[in-house]
Formats: structure tokens, C-alpha cells, sequence
């Protein structure tokens, strides 16, 4: 194999692998997608979902790449990123890391003689709809990072952004504040009476299909807001007595969170 084969190789065989494989095969993207993991049993999946290749050795993979992908939880970027090194393969020129608060400067010390770019795919990129921040090191040439945003726009909408941003995007984009919202609206609709799934149906419309109308009507929230929220409504009743509640104090705190522990990863 030679890199004019647009081979991309994935470290590591995780949900975003996955995910991104996924959406790569829905937009028809026919190159070869090589995974490398030290438990090989977990790629089985992905070569019956998505027709991915097993790498068996790595330094013959990395060599057949024109890509390669950082795919490890953040506390095994080290390690992995020193076993590349140790196998002694021609790394290819571009490199993009997937890992949560490691910053450019770290991904550099660690394997230096390659470009680098980070990028934080959301696991919704496996329908096609998945938002992708992404930052690039200085010495990423412009080709490069086209080449980067069109790899990412198969799988959804991309995001350039400055490295400092990418903590807190990471923070606010992720899916799981839409199911937590859903989890949690859904229990409190079976509270007041609705049955499981009915409460589901009733949730699931409120937050989806509301913000759906909001995409497509080209109004403004504060617009939707008044439109949605007549005074003495039920609905502004709903929602003045979640704000005293401490609603946006609570989502705050949250973001805090997630910002402090990817400014914790990158301390590993």
C-alpha cells in the first residue's frame, strides 16, 4: 500500500472511531480505513459495520497511511504516541489528534516531526450530523487544512477554531447534554402523569422538533422565546420557575466542569 491510496489510519478502536467509520461509509466515502488497537477483538465490529481494516502492525500501517489518527483516551495519548515512535515507521506528514484537552504543545513534544491538528468530532457524525471543532499548529500548510476540514465535512459541519476555544466547545457541543435534557424532562413529565413513553414523545418534540423550528424559521431565540412563552401561560410559568430554580446557574457549573477536567487531561 502507498499513500496515493488515501489510507487513514485510526489509533485506537473506540466509539468515535466507530462513529466516524460509520458516518464515512454513509457519505459514500470509499478509502481504506485502517484501525490499529492492542485489543484487536474490538475492531471486529467495525470491519462487519463499517468495513474497516484491521492493523496488525503498526509500523507497517503507519507507513501505509497518508493520515493518521489519534483515537485514545486521553491518559494513553503518551503512550501511544511513544509506541509510534518506537516502531521506527516514516510517520506521513499530517496528524490529527482526537483527544480531549491535549494541547498542540503536548502532541509536538511527544512526536514532533509531523504537522498537527486537533479535532473534536461529536459522536452524531455516525448519521452524517456530527459538528467538528478543529485547530491547527502553525506550520499546517493551507492544503493541509483543507484537506482536514473536507475529511471532517463528510460527517457533518466543521468548525475553525483558535486552540484556545477548543475546551470549551468540547464542553458545550457534546450530544449528551441533549440526552441528559431528554432523560431528565422525560422523568419529569412521568412525575405529572404521563406514561413512559408518552413522557419520551412529549420531550423528545420539545427539544428536537423546537430547536428543528428554530434552525429553519430564521428567527431568533429571544423571538422564539416571546412567540412560545405567552405571559400567564403555562409555558412561561415553566420556565420562570426553572430559572429561580438556578436552571442557567446549573448549565454553567456544568460547562465549568467539563473546561476544568480538559485543562486537567492536559497536564497528563
Amino acid at each position: 500500500m502507498n499513500r496515493e491510496s488515501e489510507a487513514t489510519l485510526f489509533l485506537g478502536g473506540g466509539r468515535i472511531t466507530g462513529a466516524l467509520a460509520a458516518g464515512l461509509r454513509l457519505a459514500g466515502d470509499k478509502r481504506t480505513i485502517l484501525v490499529y488497537d492492542r485489543h484487536p477483538e474490538k475492531v471486529r465490529a467495525l470491519q462487519r459495520e463499517s468495513s474497516v481494516e484491521v492493523a496488525r502492525d503498526l509500523k507497517s500501517a503507519i507507513e501505509g497511511a497518508e493520515m493518521l489518527i489519534v483515537a485514545v483516551r486521553p491518559g494513553s495519548v503518551k503512550e501511544m504516541l511513544a509506541q509510534v515512535v518506537a516502531c521506527g515507521a516514516a510517520l506521513p506528514r499530517l496528524c490529527i489528534s482526537l483527544a480531549a484537552g491535549i494541547p498542540l504543545k503536548n502532541l509536538q513534544a511527544s512526536m514532533g516531526a509531523v504537522r498537527w491538528s486537533r479535532a473534536m468530532p461529536s459522536p452524531v457524525c455516525r448519521i452524517g450530523r456530527g459538528l467538528t471543532p478543529v485547530c491547527f499548529e502553525r506550520s499546517v500548510t493551507k492544503a493541509d487544512r483543507v484537506r482536514v476540514r473536507k475529511f471532517f465535512e463528510l460527517v457533518g459541519p466543521v468548525l475553525d477554531l483558535r486552540e484556545e476555544q477548543m475546551d470549551a466547545i468540547t464542553a458545550v457541543h457534546s450530544s449528551t447534554h441533549g440526552y441528559h435534557a431528554l432523560a431528565a424532562l422525560a422523568k419529569a413529565a412521568q412525575d405529572a402523569g404521563l406514561n413512559h413513553k408518552t413522557a419520551l414523545i412529549a420531550a423528545a418534540h420539545a427539544l428536537g422538533d423546537g430547536i428543528f423550528y428554530w434552525r429553519a424559521s430564521g428567527l431568533s431565540l429571544d423571538e422564539l422565546l416571546e412567540e412560545a412563552a405567552t405571559p400567564g401561560g403555562i409555558a412561561a410559568a415553566t420556565m420562570a420557575a426553572m430559572d429561580r430554580a438556578g436552571y442557567l446557574r446549573a448549565v454553567a457549573r456544568g460547562i465549568r466542569a467539563g473546561v476544568k477536567q480538559a485543562q486537567k487531561n492536559a497536564r497528563r
